[in-house]
């Protein structure tokens, strides 16, 4: 799950044309964060997997490797 969610996650975020500080600043969280999760050096917590979600778009189940819709 970890590493396509890394994928994903930067996939997404550079399709919608955001940086790492962009996303930071929507989903509320630091702008090192995204690099982590990205990197796969820590995971997000459900409310900002929640918050991910509606910024890209995608269901839950989609950023965590369990569909691929």
């Amino acid at each position: 799950m970890e590493n396509l969610f890394c994928e994903r996650l930067k996939e997404l975020r550079k399709e919608k044309g955001l940086g790492q500080t962009r996303l930071a600043e929507l989903c509320g969280v630091s702008n090192g964060i995204i690099s982590l999760w990205e990197n796969g050096m820590r995971e997000p917590t459900m409310s900002n997997l929640i918050k991910l979600a509606k910024i890209f778009e995608v269901s839950i189940d989609y950023l965590v490797g369990l569909s691929e819709f």
